[in-house]
């Protein structure tokens, strides 16, 4: 997969927009970050460019460093992040999405 660019902050704020009426699709549960969540990840990501993802079995503590290590894994970009819940976003070749310049 390519690289994200960096998103600027007008494009940030254009997917928080989009990404608020979403509901999460992947939950992070108790057993935390598996091969089975990742492929999860990967094919959501696929498919839907932006994904909203809920830390629900995740201690405070570690958020931060899952949140790190799922988007280095996926080549993805941290669009949001509020407690339990954060989106992230990365384009296809052919994106559905426009993103303002």
């Amino acid at each position: 997969m390519s690289k994200t660019k960096k998103l600027s902050i007008q494009q940030t704020k254009f997917l928080r927009g989009i990404a608020h009426g979403l509901n999460p699709v992947v939950t992070i549960g108790i057993n935390g970050v598996t091969e089975s969540l990742m492929e999860e990840v990967e094919t959501s990501l696929a498919h839907h460019e932006l994904l909203k993802i809920k830390l629900a079995g995740v201690e405070k503590e570690d958020r931060k460093t899952v949140i790190d290590h799922i988007v280095e894994q996926t080549h993805s970009e941290l669009v949001q992040s509020i407690g339990k819940i954060f989106v992230i976003f990365r384009a296809k070749e052919k994106s559905e999405i426009i993103l303002p310049k």
